[in-house]
């Protein structure tokens, strides 16, 4: 039992001292990417989307506009959405905090994904 609390205790430990080297939660962080949409977010590692394409899917499969991350390959919900609007099938630069989780649809099926507040999106300079 004793060696049981011991290791539980270790592994809470060593769990906490890690997470010192992750961004907060409410930290501002900046992220560059393609503004999409959780139906067909997934599909951006081989092909960028189109505003068109963006578009559709939020009216007709419900999708939210969201941010596909060249960093790590993930899809985002992008808020707010009248301002990820704006910019949908466009690379651009996101600054904002990263927090709470929402699920959504997509072309795969269910699943969820992390949302990210964007104190601003703009047009990615290099491109």
């Amino acid at each position: 039992m004793t060696r049981r609390l011991f290791g539980a205790g270790l592994l809470f430990l060593l769990a906490g001292s890690l997470s010192v080297f992750a961004a907060p939660n409410g930290a501002t962080q900046t992220w560059m990417g393609y503004v999409t949409d959780t139906y067909c977010g997934y599909n951006r590692v081989n092909k960028p989307p189109t505003a068109t394409c963006t578009f559709k899917c939020v009216q007709e499969q419900h999708a939210k506009y969201a941010f596909f991350n060249f960093a790590d390959k993930k899809v985002y919900v992008l808020n707010p959405q009248n301002e990820a609007a704006k910019f949908a099938g466009q690379t651009v630069v996101v600054k904002g905090t990263l927090a709470g989780h929402e699920a959504f649809a997509t072309e795969k099926g269910p699943s969820a994904g992390s949302i990210i507040t964007a104190s601003s999106i703009s047009l990615e300079t290099g491109k």
